[in-house]
């Protein structure tokens, strides 16, 4: 009723329908370029288009998804086996392009920013990092090719990275000096060691820094006796700056040789040499003829900072610009992107969702997932791209006029390789739309405050193991508990999914109650029981061999196998991705589990008789 209410009011004519066709042609947007080559010419650009938008827009292009047909989510994943396997994507696949687009919405103008960057790991600090390795599923490299997407670009003008974690680990291993942070809090009482070893090196540096006050003082000297003090005093130059450099054997006397040096903080600025274990290896003292020269000597490390963060991060101060920005972050696949961006750009991947949610929303605290906002709309339900999704909301009456801000080149008709820059474009124009529809059924008023609170109120920005049902879109799908789904494989001949229902119907009584039957892969099938305590009664029969009669102890004497869904759940938990579910099944049947703390609660599912939507692929 609802659904015809929507439709009766925002139903257009053929006029209107025809009046917004040109906004279907995804491939008239220009979307700008980034390449390593202007990469650093167009950040200055990106941050004021971020600035200037309400929301942004991602797309990402892996060099796959899945390496075998069960690894992908479908309807009997609980989201966590989804997270497990989009997480064992995104740590095998990389990111070649990276298509972001800031944008905002007043009324039916959308002002769009898109962006393109080109990505390629390479390790340009000579530092082991990022990954020298990668994995490419063959399918979506045939399909990048046939769109026209340019692999020579990407490898050799392709952005390179380091992740967070990785930018932490690499100014320890660049071996550059590191300004400290200030002590504010005192270190535990001292032991005699301690208070021998500061009171030694107190001694070293007033006796140091005597001699630099008196030569600064003293003009006369010959550079002969200069050198020599130096040299007996241990002196060394920072640039045109004198320094002593204090070897160290632990992290407990760097903190006790920084809490002395607070007594020379006038005209003494201690730094820190890492060593390659991670660790510090010495402190570096450096001499301040004044306090202008100590505020200009700060000032030179942090511009310093400044060029070696932008040169260790990479494409990651784009990501570090979304997320500091804390505007909306738009996806249409949520779970698939956002694992692959904390993977690349965040740091290693948590075991559970629940921490992979709470991670995630400490970089991006509003994500809005589009399949949410899709899935209000009842039309929507079997879209299967967003060319499609697009041209169904003509039923609608919510124009929405583009105007791309940001100078990008200019695309010809024929020019695929510009295909993924076109798709952020359009998710900015399905999300404007979306939305438009949505407010109109609430109110005629519209404004971005309301659109922002729309996004926070309507859409989650996460998942978590608690959540009751799996996002698969389908008319016709059914909640059922994991209890009730059951895992067959090991039949002696192959059949469909309509012929196996047959026999298994012959089989055993269980099989009168309703149940379905889908195949996961080419090895493995799925049944799921309607009636409660059906799927214990078939395990337990299946398990006593010597209680089977008939059809069903053919079947097992000829190699048939059984499992419940933990045993599924724990092959993903374990990681047997192997190509066949049937292998990896059997694999974790002859893996003793002393994980005391894996879920082993039932969890409900959203079943659907159909397939799965992966937007992903298209």
């Amino acid at each position: 009723m609802r659904l015809l209410k929507m439709q009766k009011r925002f139903l257009s004519s053929l006029s209107a329908s025809a009046g917004n066709s040109k906004t279907l042609n995804h491939r008239r947007w220009t979307v700008k370029q980034v390449t390593k080559s202007n990469f650093k010419s167009s950040i200055d650009e990106f941050r004021t288009s971020i600035d200037s938008s309400d929301f942004v827009a991602l797309s990402l292009q892996n060099t796959g998804s899945y390496a075998a047909a069960w690894h992908r989510v479908s309807a009997i994943d609980t989201p966590q086996t989804s997270y497990l396997k989009t997480k064992y994507a995104a740590e095998r696949y990389q990111i070649f392009q990276f298509a972001i687009c800031p944008f905002s919405l007043h009324g039916s103008k959308l002002t769009v920013h898109p962006y393109n960057f080109y990505l390629f790991p390479r390790d340009e600090l000579k530092l082991g990092m990022p990954s020298y390795s990668f994995s490419c599923q063959a399918s979506r490299l045939t399909a990048m090719a046939r769109e026209g997407f340019d692999f020579n670009t990407c490898i050799y003008e392709g952005i390179s990275y380091l992740s967070r974690e990785q930018e932490s680990a690499s100014k320890f291993l660049s071996g550059n000096p590191i300004l400290p942070d200030p002590v504010t809090v005192p270190s535990s009482p001292s032991t005699v060691a301690d208070t021998v070893f500061v009171g030694r090196i107190r001694s070293r540096v007033k006796n140091w820094r005597q001699s630099c006050l008196d030569s600064s003082s003293k003009t006369g000297d010959d550079d002969l006796v200069s050198s020599l003090r130096k040299l007996v005093l241990g002196s060394e130059q920072y640039g045109s700056r004198l320094c002593l450099t204090i070897d160290v054997c632990s992290e407990r006397q760097v903190q006790l040789i920084l809490e002395m040096l607070t007594e020379f903080s006038d005209d003494v600025v201690p730094l820190l040499v890492a060593s390659r274990s991670r660790g510090t290896q010495a402190v570096r003292t450096v001499f301040m003829s004044s306090k202008e020269d100590k505020d200009l000597f700060k000032r030179e490390l942090q511009h310093l900072e400044n060029e070696e963060n932008m040169r260790v991060r990479g494409f990651r101060e784009v990501v570090d610009l979304i997320s500091s920005s804390g505007k909306p972050v738009v996806t249409q696949n949520y779970l698939g992107d956002f694992t692959s961006i904390h993977a690349k750009f965040l740091g290693p991947l948590p075991s559970n969702v629940d921490d992979f949610s709470s991670s995630l929303s400490s970089a991006f605290p509003n994500v809005v997932d589009l399949s949410q906002l899709m899935r209000e709309i009842s039309p929507l339900s079997n879209i299967s791209n967003l060319p499609a999704a697009m041209s169904s909301l003509n039923r609608f009456f919510a124009p929405v006029d583009v105007e791309v801000a940001n100078q990008g080149c200019a695309v010809k008709p024929d020019e695929g390789n510009q295909m993924h820059g076109q798709n952020v474009v359009m998710i900015s124009q399905l999300f404007a739309k979306l939305s438009t529809i949505q407010k109109s059924e609430k109110s005629s008023v519209q404004s971005n405050e309301d659109l922002q609170g729309l996004d926070s109120d309507v859409h989650p920005n996460s998942i978590t193991s608690n959540d009751e049902d799996v996002k698969v879109w389908s008319n016709n799908s059914r909640r059922v508990s994991s209890e009730n789904v059951v895992f067959i494989w090991g039949l002696s001949r192959k059949m469909t999914s309509a012929m196996l229902k047959k026999v298994l119907q012959k089989s055993h009584a269980v099989f009168a109650q309703e149940f379905d039957v889908k195949y996961l892969d080419r090895s493995c099938a799925v049944v799921v029981f309607w009636g409660s305590g059906s799927s214990e009664t078939f395990l337990r029969e299946v398990n006593n061999e010597e209680q089977l009669v008939g059809c069903l102890r053919e079947m097992v004497a000829e190699g048939l196998r059984v499992a419940g869904y933990e045993t599924y759940r724990r092959a993903c938990r374990l990681g047997f991705w192997e190509v066949d579910l049937a292998e990896a099944l059997d694999k974790t049947l002859e893996t003793s589990d002393i994980d005391l703390d894996s879920d082993t609660k039932p969890s409900d599912i959203s079943w659907s008789s159909e397939l799965t939507i992966n937007f992903d692929e298209l």
